[in-house]
């Protein structure tokens, strides 16, 4: 359940950018219908009205308003008239000023206006002359604070404000989002344990309810089938490691008896040398029948785990000095020398290992030298210490081609299910000593030989 966590913090994460940028979008928009919406500095109401009052003259037969002034009024239907101070009487107007306009006013009145209507209509106030200008703009184009008062701390402290306003927010967004979603939380915790279990091969089952019961339903069905199959797969290999047992069981003692028989009449004096010969091959071709059923019963028990291995504390070293001698005393013929090629200098390389398996897996590759090089080879055999043992086997044979020595490496089991039972057949010697040395932790590299044939490179870990 380690990713629960993450997911969690994924949705949480998402909704906060989310929230962010929502809120950091919402001001831009703010600002942007604020500057299209608000007038500029000079067409400002209260600029306007300012600008309004300085422009007028007054001569003899009164006041008179700059041509440019008049014209912007008019464009933007904005009525203008002048209240003189002493009289508090309208001694200037232009054409439409409304009816309901009156046309006396009190100091109230002037007070009033400058601040909020008149009549419904937004009025600003400017100085001119001995007198106030006064301009009315159309209803409903602006909107004034007509009683506008506000606490100076509270606007001392409006960052703060604002900011403990965004964090409640947020907090309260959080928890309605987590409670509305710890339904769906518990019912992703089950499937991701149960797609967890699946990948380590354990039986799954989910409650199907919920708006995941689809799912689980599904995973459900995926660990049945597993199952299934793995039992299928158990009974088939118990079904062949039996055979293979049965078989070569069955097959020993028949083969016993040929090779008995066959041994008899290879030294039968009163037989000519072509019936002696005939009985030697065989004698021979029965001795590697029955290696083949041997490797064969190796590699199935190795495979299933059902060869005991008694791992101990072995001189690594003596184990394969112990096996060259002994094809030395096999009187080997002298096309197939062995150089051995470990320093002097070493004489201990301890390992933890099962003794008799290790002497199979270098025998093997000292066989595999001899069996596939008939017009002789030389064998190169040496034992190197570093972080840990290297046993390495080479020839000058014939060695084998790129694409053989790649299936080699990386074939997984000897019973291939195709045609080419001959190349399965040459494998299971390589097999058997890759099944050895993994067995115990070690690892084992099939290349090509310095000296041109074939190499084998045999790694297991040191005993400290």
């Amino acid at each position: 359940m380690y990713n629960l966590p993450k997911l969690i913090r994924r949705f949480t994460g998402i909704l906060l950018l989310s929230f962010v940028l929502l809120v950091f979008a919402n001001f831009v928009i703010l600002a942007f219908l604020m500057a299209w919406q608000s007038p500029s500095v000079t067409d400002s109401p209260y600029n306007v009205a300012i600008q309004t009052g300085k422009a007028f003259q007054i001569s003899e037969s009164g006041y008179t308003l700059q041509e440019d002034i008049s014209t912007q009024l008019k464009e933007q239907n904005i009525w203008a008239f002048v209240v003189d101070n002493d009289t508090l009487q309208i001694v200037w107007r232009t054409e439409n000023v409304p009816d309901t306009i009156p046309a006396n006013y009190s100091l109230s009145d002037i007070a009033d206006l400058s601040v909020g209507y008149l009549n419904g209509y937004p009025t600003y106030t400017g100085e001119t002359k001995n007198g106030i200008v006064v301009l009315g703009y159309p209803k409903d184009s602006f909107w004034k604070h007509t009683r506008a008062s506000w606490n100076y701390n509270f606007f001392a402290h409006l960052p703060q404000i604002v900011f403990i306003v965004l964090a409640v927010n947020i907090a309260v967004i959080l928890l309605i989002y987590v409670i509305a979603n710890m339904k769906f939380l518990k019912l992703v915790k089950p499937i991701t344990k149960g797609i967890q279990d699946l990948s380590i091969e354990e039986h799954v089952h989910i409650p199907e309810k919920g708006m995941l019961s689809d799912i689980s339903a599904n995973i459900n069905r995926t660990s049945n089938i597993l199952q299934e199959q793995r039992q299928q797969l158990r009974k088939k290999e118990t079904a062949r490691a039996n055979w293979i047992a049965g078989v070569s069981h069955d097959i020993r003692t028949p083969l016993s008896m040929v090779m008995g028989y066959a041994g008899q009449l290879k030294d039968d004096a009163n037989l000519t040398d072509e019936e002696r010969h005939k009985a030697e091959v065989i004698v021979k071709q029965g001795k590697r029948m029955q290696n083949l059923i041997n490797d064969l019963n190796l590699a199935s028990k190795l495979e299933y785990n059902m060869q005991p291995i008694n791992p101990a504390k072995q001189n690594l070293i003596a184990i394969v000095r112990q096996v060259v001698v002994d094809f030395f005393n096999m009187d080997i013929e002298d096309k197939y020398p062995i150089e051995w090629q470990t320093d002097e200098a070493l004489t201990v390389c301890p390992v933890n290992a099962d003794k008799d398996l290790l002497k199979r897996a270098v025998s093997n590759l000292i066989q595999n030298s001899i069996n596939h090089n008939e017009q002789g080879c030389k064998i190169y055999i040496g034992v190197t210490v570093d972080n840990c043992c290297t046993i390495i086997v080479s020839d000058d044979g014939v060695g084998a081609t790129d694409e053989l020595i790649e299936k080699l490496n990386k074939t997984p089991h000897y019973m291939l299910c195709d045609e080419n039972t001959t190349e399965q057949r040459h494998g299971l010697g390589l097999l058997i000593v890759k099944q050895i040395v993994s067995a115990h932790g070690g690892r084992t590299d099939i290349e090509h030989s310095s000296y041109g044939g074939f190499s084998v490179k045999l790694t297991l870990p040191i005993l400290a």
